[in-house]
């Protein structure tokens, strides 16, 4: 119980601001937005990213929109510094993106972190100090002095040696680390200090960065302590404010939103709000609460699904299922009375005209301008009276459906629901899933396949198979770095595996492997799972691709589906079933 404290609390005192202006502000526009993804955000991971993940994050940010990404800690590792080398090196840096380095005031970290900006087109050097009194006194055993003279010093080391090396554009950043727990005097002494000494005119812009490090208080006291250094800082002209809210109190998206209303006209981030503890701001989120608002984001998140699987990837962290705009569930309702009010609204929105403002009850945004579509809007669980679609499949087969999955099969559970006007049970529950998934399929059906595999993992898997497309039997090779690979290539269709997921069903000698496959073709937005369910793992795979691809063509229009079936069926080769049948 927490009846009462167990510890004693000092609450956060006020900030004397009585005619503070921020409440009266309204968000107009997008601030400059900052990714700390490959920083802050790589700090939190159990596994941090390695250069391959951490480069395919930083073109999802540049892809985005991003023009300022902060991509590492160069003094901390030599993963960090190979990874700004490589971005630098190998010309991946696009010429509207400048990169930013964080770095300690500490004279060795800062020169090796310079060491790693060689040659780079642009570059932000982000230097930080912690300032408040408990770090100060407990911390560092320093004096409030001894504190500013180390971040002057650390800003006239950057400045040396930056005026050294014209070939760069260079700005400098600035972070008073624990903010938000800092006496406001204070930190505006050491601010100003530091753009003194930056030499900071309108000319040359330093970021200073006011980090909420540790989330002490509501959003409206960090508001009140940014307009406070807004009001009263030196150079004010010269200074590009910068937040950095952290979530220790879940109100960072607020702090963000609140403190932009205060002065400040940058915000340091995450996608999804991953970062120490629990998390930097969501950029995400911060971005499309602007969108809400007929405010252009400055952000392009339009295949959210996209952002989402590719920052699961790199993070190897899932997105929450009811994550604010991003998550699986986020459009889909259970309640059967925000089911009655989605289709009331959806039906009313139809029929305005086009440029007529969103307004559909329960939905703040129309997910078709996220990449999403409508299907999973309504769907039957047992909160509809319907029964819960996941829970019974696995609670009587043991076939544990990943999100996405079940959204797909619950609109078909709802369509056979509504055409029969009863409660579905759970043997007709499974043969429905079966008939959708499982059986032999209207347009492409796997009949036989061999698999050859080297020991080495440069090698190629080779596989061909016999299809059956359109009725007609179809022998196909091709090879890949695994089979699934292997039988895109031999298709030659412009294939897009956006999930693949494999899960035991059973024990002992009837355990089967159940493969779980989400496709589309390049292109379009149209994907579909497919399922395989066999003893086989590979063969799992395979059936598994081939459902989804089946049912793809079952969504095309009659034109589309003839094109690509009559492509599918000049691809084959009739002899290579023959050759690694005998080779085996």
């Amino acid at each position: 119980m927490l009846s009462k404290p167990q510890r004693k609390y000092r609450p956060f005192p006020p900030v004397p601001l009585p005619d503070r202006r921020w409440p009266a502000q309204s968000l107009t526009r997008a601030p400059i937005w900052a990714s700390t993804d490959l920083r802050d955000g790589n700090q939190a991971l159990f596994e941090p990213m390695d250069l391959a993940r951490k480069l395919r994050f930083f073109r999802l940010l540049c892809e985005i929109g991003f023009t300022e990404i902060e991509v590492g800690f160069p003094s901390a590792s030599q993963v960090e510094f190979d990874f700004v080398r490589l971005l630098i090196e190998g010309g991946h840096i696009p010429e509207e993106v400048t990169i930013a380095v964080l770095t300690p005031a500490r004279a060795p970290l800062i020169e090796r972190t310079l060491a790693a900006l060689q040659r780079a087109p642009r570059a932000i050097v982000h230097v930080y100090n912690a300032t408040s009194q408990r770090f100060r006194e407990t911390v560092f055993g320093m004096s409030g002095q001894q504190v500013i003279d180390m971040a002057v010093r650390a800003v006239e080391q950057v400045r040396r040696a930056t005026d050294a090396r014209p070939e760069t554009r260079w700005q400098l950043e600035y972070s008073p680390e624990t903010f938000s727990a800092t006496e406001l005097p204070f930190a505006l002494r050491i601010c100003d200090a530091v753009t003194q000494a930056w030499g900071a005119s309108a000319g040359r812009c330093v970021i200073l960065n006011l980090p909420a490090t540790v989330e002490v208080a509501s959003p409206n006291v960090y508001a009140d302590q940014i307009e406070w250094m807004h009001r009263h800082l030196a150079r004010r002209d010269a200074v590009v404010l910068s937040v950095h809210p952290h979530n220790d109190r879940g109100c960072a998206v607020a702090a963000a939103e609140l403190a932009q209303m205060a002065g400040a006209e940058r915000v340091e981030g995450c996608l999804f709000g991953n970062g120490e503890r629990t998390g930097n701001v969501d950029l995400v989120t911060l971005a499309l609460n602007l969108y809400t608002q007929g405010i252009d984001p400055g952000l392009d998140l339009s295949d959210i699904n996209h952002v989402a699987r590719t920052v699961e990837h790199c993070n190897q962290l899932p997105v929450h299922p009811r994550h604010p705009y991003a998550g699986d569930l986020v459009f889909t309702a259970f309640s059967g009375s925000h089911q009655d009010a989605i289709r009331k609204g959806m039906a009313l929105q139809a029929a305005q005209p086009p440029d007529a403002p969103w307004d559909v009850p329960y939905l703040p945004i129309d997910p078709k301008d996220l990449g999403r579509n409508y299907d999973a809007l309504v769907r039957i669980n047992s909160q509809s009276g319907k029964g819960g679609i996941a829970f019974l499949l696995e609670q009587e087969h043991g076939l544990v459906l990943p999100r996405r999955l079940q959204v797909e099969f619950g609109s078909r559970v709802q369509r056979e629901a509504e055409a029969l006007g009863t409660e579905i049970s759970a043997a007709d529950l499974w043969n429905l899933f079966r008939d959708e998934y499982l059986q032999a399929r209207s347009y492409l059906q796997l009949l036989e396949h061999r698999c050859e595999a080297h020991g080495s993992t440069d090698s190629p898997t080779q596989l061909a198979a016999t299809l059956r497309i359109a009725g007609r039997v179809v022998p196909v090779h091709g090879e890949g770095n695994g089979p699934i690979a292997a039988l895109v290539q031999a298709l030659q269709w412009p294939l897009l595996v956006h999930s693949y997921e494999e899960r035991a069903v059973g024990g002992g000698a009837a355990a089967q492997a159940a493969t779980f496959i989400e496709l589309s073709l390049a292109g379009s937005a149209l994907s579909r799972f497919g399922v395989g369910l066999h003893a086989n793992l590979l063969t799992s795979a395979l059936q598994g691709f081939c459902s989804a691809l089946d049912r793809v063509l079952q969504a095309l229009p009659a034109d589309q589906r003839q094109r690509w079936l009559q492509q599918s069926c000049a691809t084959g080769h009739d002899s290579d079933i023959d050759r690694l049948a005998s080779a085996s």
